[in-house]
């Protein structure tokens, strides 16, 4: 009688595989553990948090000392301060290593003691934004003063104390939120975000798909063409923002001087800075910065296609728009809805584009502009996480409906 064969991915040999799999893919899990869901989790508990920019430095007691006054009547000041100006400090100690050089002569303060070089000073509590100094009387072992001073200065002392750290403690709020969501800024704002990453996506697939069909064919300059259209891409971004302003300048743009010569325009108009041709303005100079990439996705599926079909098309009479949407759009359509996920996801989360060109005025401020508004003009991080929160949560909820409506025979 033979023995049961176990089913298939349960026996030992399967078992060491898996195990194998396992040790190979934990670096990988590791470092996208560490650079993506890490910091993800801290955005998620800094958006709870009434953080303002300057609680990212928990308060911590600052000390400076400095050797002062002249021959016979000499101090050692150390000036001391809270660097919290809402937090108070608690169990503040200062402690420090007299030099050689000087000595302690006469009465020291009730809370400092010394131990032969050594000075301990229990402080307590320091208020809020308090400042404090304390004085002792020394006086010099030797006659170089400009040696004491310097010995003085370099002894670095050492000052602790305990504070509630805003960042750690279980103090939460939806404050935040509150304030995201506050009137209708915010679906106004969202609003302008989606306009301009439905249309900048669109639009920027349509002009790589258009030039991927004039570059699908062999001639003359053909590789020096597709470099050229490589080059909004791959120019800085500073630098192409900035030619973009210039030229549309109302007072000194050359485009604005040559529509008023031609009579388009009456008058010169201000496009970054004039409702509603800012927002247009943008979307378009996002069309413009990245179609290259979908161009060149797109002209790799089209070289891949087999040419049969379109000679049989071309046999039965078909005309070019029948064999462009009959023919290709089928064949492209896995390789343009990887574009739109790709290029829906990369635009909603643009900021550097605006920022350069309008700065977020004239009608064109997005979510990410808004969280770096709330977070460092403001100086309000905790609202500033909460509104990129949002923007994770809008991107989630895109994905999922994207991957649930579109059918694996569509290309995902």
């Amino acid at each position: 009688m033979t023995g049961a064969v176990p089913p298939k991915g349960t026996g030992a040999l399967a078992r060491r595989e898996a195990r194998l799999a396992w040790g190979l893919l934990f670096p990988t899990i590791a470092i996208v553990a560490g650079v993506v869901i890490l910091p993800l989790l801290a955005i998620f508990w800094i958006s709870f948090k009434p953080i303002g920019l300057a609680d990212l430095r928990p308060p911590a007691p600052v000390v400076r000392e400095a050797l002062r006054g002249d021959p016979g009547d000499y101090t050692v000041r150390y000036r001391i301060r809270n660097s919290s100006q809402d937090k108070p400090i608690t169990d503040v100690v200062l402690t420090d290593t007299l030099p050689a050089e000087i000595r302690v002569m006469g009465s020291m303060p009730e809370m400092c003691e010394t131990g032969g070089p050594g000075l301990r000073c229990a402080i307590g509590t320091l208020d809020p934004g308090q400042r404090l100094e304390i004085e002792l009387p020394v006086e010099l072992t030797g006659d170089d003063e400009d040696a004491a001073e310097e010995a003085v200065e370099g002894s670095e002392p050492l000052i602790t104390g305990t504070s509630e750290n805003i960042l750690t403690n279980t103090t939460f709020t939806m404050d935040n939120f509150a304030r995201v969501f506050d009137g209708g800024e915010f679906w106004r704002v969202l609003g302008v975000t989606l306009f301009y990453t439905l249309f900048g996506t669109i639009g920027a697939i349509i002009l790589g798909l258009f030039a991927a069909m004039l570059l699908n064919k062999e001639f003359r300059g053909q590789g020096i063409l597709r470099g050229l259209f490589l080059f909004p891409y791959v120019a800085p971004i500073i630098a192409v923002a900035f030619t973009w302003v210039i030229l549309f300048d109302p007072f000194s743009g050359s485009v604005n001087a040559l529509m008023v010569q031609m009579g388009v325009l009456s008058e010169a108009v201000n496009f970054f800075g004039q409702r509603p041709f800012a927002l247009i303005m943008v979307t378009v100079f996002a069309m413009w910065s990245y179609f290259p990439l979908c161009f060149l996705f797109i002209l790799a599926r089209m070289q891949s296609i087999d040419t049969d079909m379109y000679e049989a098309a071309d046999m039965d009479g078909a005309s070019p728009f029948q064999k462009f949407w009959y023919l290709s759009i089928p064949q492209l359509l896995g390789i343009l809805s990887v574009l739109f996920l790709l290029r829906f996801i990369w635009t909603f989360n643009k900021f550097d584009d605006i920022f350069l060109l309008t700065g977020g005025n004239a009608g064109t401020r997005t979510l990410t502009v808004n969280v770096y508004e709330q977070a460092f003009a403001v100086s309000n991080i905790g609202a500033g996480a909460a509104v990129a929160v949002v923007i994770f949560i809008c991107l989630l909820l895109f994905s999922f409906f994207f991957f649930r409506f579109i059918s694996r025979e569509e290309g995902l």
